[in-house]
């Protein structure tokens, strides 16, 4: 009976819409839609992954524009538009495209864990340098 549920259970695995939610809160609203975009496509879905990433990148630019609004940004801004961002693509796109999401297997989150601490790690540098620069 095992064998024959896994063999049934034949599902590529999928990024969780907890793990999107968190990188859309924390990276931004494009990094979730990234991971969203690989769910679809890894079940060959690419019309809607296009349209996903399309949507990511709209609500990333509208979370920029929305943060430098004040004259001094505030971080919780950006935390809130990621909140935002990634509750659209988590209980919006999740379950429309993955309406059974229990079903799948969860992928592990340490690749683009790893991949957001590079690019992280890149931007500080790329401030502490200009900063270095700028003070002469």
């Amino acid at each position: 009976m095992t064998k024959l549920f896994n063999m049934e259970n034949n599902l590529p695995k999928i990024y969780s819409k907890k793990a999107i939610l968190g990188f859309s809160i924390f990276m931004s609203t494009l990094f979730g839609g990234i991971l969203l975009y690989l769910n679809l496509m890894s079940v060959k879905k690419k019309t809607e992954a296009y349209t996903v990433l399309g949507v990511s990148i709209l609500l990333t630019i509208i979370s920029i524009v929305i943060v430098n609004i004040p004259e001094n940004p505030k971080g919780s801004l950006a935390y809130l538009c990621g909140l935002a961002g990634g509750s659209i693509l988590s209980y919006f796109f999740v379950p429309k495209y993955f309406p059974n999401e229990e079903e799948y297997s969860k992928k592990a989150i340490w690749k683009p864990l790893i991949i957001a601490v590079i690019i992280s790690a890149i931007f500080v540098a790329l401030m502490i340098y200009a900063g270095s620069v700028e003070n002469g």
